[in-house]
């Protein structure tokens, strides 16, 4: 092997033990519970478990969507499950939800005793906190239980006057369906 090629050849070694394939940090990375061996499920609400990095584009503006199919919780009065698809949308700012995290999270209100428009609210005020997104709404779509479907919508913005319309508007304009997405078609 020749010099030069040689020489190229160490270059990608150190490069590599110093950021991920993704381009990222290693040593940003080992602090999250992302890639561990031994995953805890926590059997109570847990918002300490979320964990967010930071987004490389702070002055982009793009949308980000999760969609929990399978969130489960508890009725307060009956102890009852309740199950839901919950979907977040949002518009990151400096920071962004890791998402083995935002699962564990979701994960925790499986035996949490509460209504669905507290838990969606509940999710919308953690999120919020953790990341202080420019812009980020939380929809629950729970299954029926006596006959009665329930949909809850929680929202929040930034103080910027693009963000803070964004929200007016999409709140202004909220009907079960209208930001979510049948996911028969997509299965």
């Amino acid at each position: 092997m020749s010099a030069s090629k040689k020489s190229i050849k160490q270059t990608k070694t150190k490069s590599k033990a110093k950021q991920s394939p993704k381009g990222r940090n290693v040593k940003e990375l080992d602090a999250f519970a992302l890639g561990s061996a031994n995953t805890e499920y926590p059997d109570t609400y847990a918002p300490d478990v979320l964990e967010a990095f930071d987004n490389k584009n702070p002055g982009s503006d793009a949308w980000t969507t999760f969609v929990c199919t399978e969130f489960t919780s508890l009725c307060p009065k009956t102890g009852q499950p309740d199950f839901a698809r919950i979907y977040i949308n949002y518009i990151a700012d400096k920071k962004m939800v890791e998402s083995k995290s935002l699962k564990l999270y979701l994960f925790s209100f499986r035996n949490h005793g509460d209504f669905h428009e507290d838990c969606v609210q509940k999710i919308c005020d953690d999120l919020t906190k953790l990341m202080k997104p420019k812009y980020v709404e939380v929809i629950g779509e729970f299954t029926p239980r006596g006959g009665i479907c329930i949909y809850p919508y929680a929202s929040n913005s930034n103080n910027k006057k693009i963000y803070k319309d964004i929200r007016a508007k999409r709140f202004s304009e909220y009907a079960p369906g209208k930001y979510t997405m049948d996911l028969s078609k997509i299965y």
